[in-house]
């Protein structure tokens, strides 16, 4: 059984290769047991590399720093493409606002972290350590130990007390929720809503009876008002009629919407009277609401068209078809002139067979073209992440330059990869499976050689008094500030509960907690506000704990 303990045991690149499967592997298993409806996921990776480092087992260190750099890396790239393409418009909305007050969480606990570091005398690398523990933030971690050994001091104690506070950072978030939700949750509370306007389209059918609109062109009546809707299709007298720009209403036409819930009123105000019919169902047959027009959904799949603005496609000209909606992911975007198109958008069009099979060859749809991740733009971004995580950024009274380092220039690239590459008619698209698939891969690497590095030490420590002083550290670093700034959001009644909760799980970079939230409230605003706030959140916390390294150490 010789082989079989140097698989384990004796330091090569198959060893490594051999312990971290392992790790990871129970780590991932392990993650998906519940308790009481709450499970830890892929954290568990991070605890069962912390068993395992207790019991010796370990890996060589220049293997361990690589594996470490390389699953943090890709896990916080992959995360910033995922998230970009909506980043900046979410900002357009209520995302100023969702960030500030996630912005409140983390100057509260970063300001009582000075405090505490000034009571109890804690070195600032450890208590910066606690504090990553504390949000569950392993980037803002990875960020600090490179400034801490950039000033030439060890990172090891940083390391096993975020490794020491982890454990209460997963599930105190989940507390300070269920604290909230008790203490000052009223039932409005509860009524979560969507956040973007752009987030759901919504169908509707509107009879002209509004004398000032007949005999004018559609062209015409959208410049009425500023509101942003799409005519999909016209009825005249039970005949459908494929809609243009330069096409007259009159009365008695019935006409087929494409608009946002909240503007529903006002076109009913325009057109005269909107229909009891409803079409927002999920099971509509649209390709037999009337025998002349059909509904096809086709994938954009042509990389010439990346990155173009709808309007400049003249689909309604030449092929005498009408974009209703484009669907983006889970997100339906209303299919306005201005919109810009990527890779991979799914695009409702009606209009007559053969011109939906034109449109179709036109914009490519194929579809199998999908499962082929580009990953040449996914390592692009990689370098340029890393250049611009290695960019030194002087800031008044500091001794030495803040970097981005490698946690913090890789996700912002990754944000501007996934926002503007269809502006520059570059491919960065991903199948959200493979997109997950990276994000965990690096995840777990990053997790399990965390736990390895820092497991040597772990029970040893945390059955100290100074290991029991982290957690006590940890535990009011990461309650106390979710539970002040939570109150006020909501006693101000600025967001329902399930908006309060998205931005306190994306603050404290706790995906678990989000899960907890999503699968207790109704409607998706927990998800949607943690997608707004979590790239900037995560930006500013890698920035807080270099700066607190460098002014305190």
């Amino acid at each position: 059984m010789e082989w079989l303990n140097g698989l384990f045991t004796i330091h090569s690149a198959l060893q490594t290769i051999v312990v971290l499967a392992l790790v990871c592997c129970v780590g991932i298993i392990l993650g998906k047991i519940r308790i009481r409806g709450i499970s830890l996921g892929v954290a568990f990776v991070f605890f069962t590399g912390i068993v395992a480092g207790n019991f010796n087992l370990s890996i060589d260190q220049e293997m361990l720093n690589y594996a470490e750099t390389f699953g943090l890396v890709l896990f916080v790239y992959t995360l910033g493409l995922y998230v970009g393409p909506n980043f900046l418009g979410s900002l357009r909305h209520e995302g100023v606002s969702l960030n500030l007050w996630s912005l409140a969480i983390i100057i509260a606990g970063t300001a009582l972290t000075v405090l505490l570091w000034k009571l109890t005398g804690i070195h600032i690398g450890t208590m910066t350590g606690i504090l990553s523990g504390a949000v569950t933030n392993t980037p803002a971690l990875g960020a600090a130990q490179q400034a801490l050994e950039h000033l030439g001091f060890p990172s090891k104690s940083m390391a096993l007390s975020c490794a020491v506070t982890y454990p209460f950072g997963v599930i105190g978030v989940i507390f300070g929720l269920i604290l909230l939700r008790k203490w000052f949750v009223k039932p409005h509370h509860l009524k979560s809503h969507s956040l973007s306007d752009e987030d759901h389209t919504y169908i509707a059918q509107f009879e002209v009876t509004n004398q000032q609109i007949d005999n004018k062109k559609l062209i015409e009546i959208g410049q009425m008002t500023p509101n942003k809707f799409i005519v999909s299709r016209i009825w005249r007298d039970g005949h459908p009629i494929v809609p243009s720009s330069h096409i007259e209403l009159k009365l008695g036409d019935n006409v087929l919407v494409a608009t946002t819930d909240k503007d529903v009123d006002i076109l009913t105000a325009l057109f005269g009277k909107k229909s009891n019919t409803d079409w927002n169902k999920e099971k509509i047959d649209w390709d037999h609401i009337d025998t002349k027009l059909e509904s096809k959904v086709v994938v954009l799949t042509r990389g010439a068209l990346n990155g173009k603005k709808l309007g400049t496609l003249h689909l309604r000209n030449i092929y005498d078809v009408n974009v209703s909606r484009v669907i983006r992911g889970d997100i339906k975007l209303l299919a306005t002139p201005n919109l810009r198109l990527q890779y991979g958008d799914r695009l409702t069009i009606v209009g007559e067979h053969e011109a939906l099979n034109r449109v179709e060859r036109f914009v490519g749809n194929a579809v199998q073209t999908l499962n082929e991740p580009n990953l040449g733009a996914i390592f692009l971004g990689i370098i340029l992440g890393l250049a611009l995580g290695t960019i030194p950024i002087y800031l008044p009274g500091m001794s030495a330059p803040v970097r981005l380092g490698i946690a913090g220039g890789p996700i912002v690239m990754g944000i501007i990869m996934g926002a503007l590459c269809p502006r520059l008619h570059i491919i960065s698209y991903t199948t959200r499976s493979a997109s997950l698939m990276l994000r965990q891969l690096g995840l777990s690497l990053y997790l399990a050689c965390l736990g390895l590095d820092a497991g040597g030490e772990f029970l040893n420590t945390v059955m100290r008094p100074e290991g029991l002083l982290w957690l006590l550290l940890g535990a009011i670093l990461t309650m106390v500030p979710i539970l002040i700034v939570g109150a006020i959001a909501l006693k101000l009644k600025k967001f329902d509960f399930g908006s309060v909760c998205g931005i306190t799980c994306g603050a404290m970079a706790n995906p678990m907690a989000l899960t907890y939230a999503t699968d207790t409230i109704e409607g998706d605003a927990p998800a949607v506000s943690y997608a707004t706030v979590y790239p900037l959140g995560m930006f500013i916390r890698v920035i807080i704990a270099q700066i607190l390294v460098m002014f305190l150490a």
